[in-house]
């Protein structure tokens, strides 16, 4: 998504999940924390090599993925 350029994936980071800047923090983790209740200053205390803008990003990021469309089609089978 145009504008998330704090938000990283590489296959070799957390198994390609998507990142803050790169880092082994990813977006799950920060959304975590923020639903079981901890606030921004909480995070930055915890991970202070983050910036609020990263939280930020996070929470577009996610905002940004529950509203993709994914279409069934029968025709393709999932590699269990």
């Amino acid at each position: 998504m145009k504008g998330l350029d704090r938000i990283t994936f590489d296959p070799n980071i957390m198994g390609g999940k998507p990142c803050i800047r790169g880092t082994r923090v990813t977006v799950g983790a920060i959304l975590g924390l923020l639903a079981s209740g901890t606030n921004k200053k909480e995070i930055l205390e915890l991970y202070p090599y983050l910036e609020e803008e990263d939280i930020d990003q996070a929470l577009a990021f996610a905002a940004w993925k529950v509203e993709e469309i994914e279409i069934y089609d029968p025709k393709i089978k999932e590699v269990a």
